[in-house]
């Protein structure tokens, strides 16, 4: 597939790193020429310094060619005229956006981003996928991901095995006899960073980063079997007030107790009167002072949510060492990432890794509704529909144990007519089946595809 990428940053850097070992064809459009020297000499990519919106730059970058234009400069405008360019001179025929501005995906967004006004066939809004990441970890207390698949009827949670979980030493077979009316399935287990593919000898061991895949009401009853439940999140310190914080506090007041750290005196004045129940306090998280008024030390949850890694970090560290029960930190830099987490700092949040599973959805071939980066992108989490028939597929009507798959990918589960069903051996998978599978080896992506890709018979 011939790909042209509109920005370096973040999130376009680590889109390229991502397509770039699946035999695409990738361009990557920056103002900027660093970034691109640096992609270049990591990655077999081109690269064409401009203005991304510029027709003449395009044409430089293929585009006339091109099957995909994925815009994820910093600046909505320019990522919505790059589409434009795109679709009027060239007919691109898919058109990805990310635009942050809740101006433009308002109420207005059907009739904004429409082939006859602006044609941009999906928008990523980063903010919103990481609030919504967030949200999932604080429903789910101890967890260290968790992505949802099939609407949420279904989800994949990571936790770390803990000393005295009742599976801790046990092997994996031993699941069901522990909990005979809850089927789930482990997908992966990751230890010392090294990835395992378990099998029913499989013995967990305490500290193993084990990844599981269950109903949605299932979760926390498998979650007991590794470690010991943690007591629901009531209050939550929330340090920055732009647009994740507030996003984050208006979604979770209703149910929580929520106080959030601004330190700008004309933002905090904005969220005190957006906000209905959450208290705003104007100050620095990194200031001792600040946090012992926020009541730190008996706070469940605090998040550092500001731009500012090094403030996140810091901040962290001193609401962990002044009693927060557990520390959530946004780290924009991916070096620091694996730095700080597992430390006092429990869950570093990548806003890039959050962000590509988006935009790795809309380019996988075959039918693709789901990608979800899991530990920072080591591994893969998909979930795709079986379509066609017994001739025609290489999936459908076959039972799990038949089906051939690339080496390192399991199916944890499949959704049926909004039925959660655990993939046992003796499972055969049917029409329009979301079966959900889990990558070790990202490199294998290609023919995790081509088994969902329906052949010519079945036309």
């Amino acid at each position: 597939m011939k790909i042209i990428i509109l920005g370096a940053g973040q999130v376009g850097g680590t889109l390229a790193e991502n397509l770039s070992g699946e035999r695409n064809d990738i361009t990557v459009v920056d103002r900027d020429s660093a970034p691109l020297a640096d992609l270049a000499d990591r990655l077999d990519i081109s690269t064409v310094q401009g203005h991304g919106s510029f027709p003449a730059v395009l044409n430089q970058a293929g585009a006339e060619d091109a099957d995909m234009l994925i815009a994820a400069t910093s600046s909505d405008e320019v990522n919505m005229v790059g589409c434009q360019v795109a679709y009027s001179l060239y007919r691109t025929p898919t058109k990805i956006a990310r635009i942050r501005g809740t101006n433009y995906t308002g109420k207005h967004r059907e009739q904004l981003f429409r082939n006859e006004a602006i044609p941009i066939d999906v928008i990523i809004n980063p903010e919103q996928l990481v609030t919504d990441y967030i949200r999932r970890l604080i429903e789910h207390p101890g967890a260290l991901q968790v992505v949802d698949f099939a609407g949420g009827l279904a989800q994949l949670v990571g936790v770390r095995a803990f000393y005295g979980g009742p599976l801790v030493g046990n092997e994996l077979r031993e699941l069901r006899k522990h909990m005979p009316n809850v089927d789930t399935r482990v997908a992966a287990i990751f230890r010392r960073n090294r990835p395992i593919l378990p099998e029913g000898n499989t013995i967990i061991e305490a500290d193993d980063e084990v990844f599981f895949i269950a109903a949605r009401n299932d979760i926390r009853a498998v979650m007991s079997e590794l470690r010991r439940l943690e007591h629901s999140y009531r209050r939550i310190v929330i340090a920055g007030g732009g647009n994740i914080g507030y996003r984050l506090a208006r979604k979770l007041e209703a149910r929580y107790n929520i106080k959030v750290i601004e330190r700008a005196p004309e933002r905090s004045d904005y969220l005190a009167e957006q906000l209905q129940r959450s208290v705003v306090l104007e100050g620095l998280a990194t200031d001792r002072e600040q946090l012992l008024k926020a009541n730190i030390e008996n706070t469940d949850v605090f998040c550092a949510l500001t731009n500012d890694d090094e403030a996140n970090i810091m901040s962290s560290l001193l609401a962990k060492r002044l009693g927060a029960r557990k520390v959530m930190t946004l780290i924009n830099n991916p070096a620091y990432v694996d730095l700080v987490q597992g430390q006092d700092i429990d869950i570093a949040i990548s806003p890039q890794q959050t962000t590509i599973g988006s935009l790795l959805t809309h380019v996988r071939r075959g039918d693709v509704v789901n990608v979800h980066s899991l530990r920072r992108g080591a591994a893969e989490a998909i979930e795709a529909v079986a379509h066609g028939d017994s001739r025609s597929s290489k999936v459908v009507g076959r039972r799990i144990e038949d089906i051939d798959l690339p080496e390192g990918t399991t199916i944890g589960a499949i959704v049926r007519e909004r039925k959660v069903i655990i993939a046992h051996d003796d499972v055969v998978i049917e029409p329009d089946d979301h079966v959900i599978l889990f990558l070790m080896d990202k490199r294998r992506i290609r023919d995790v595809e081509k088994l969902f890709q329906v052949g010519f018979t079945f036309f």
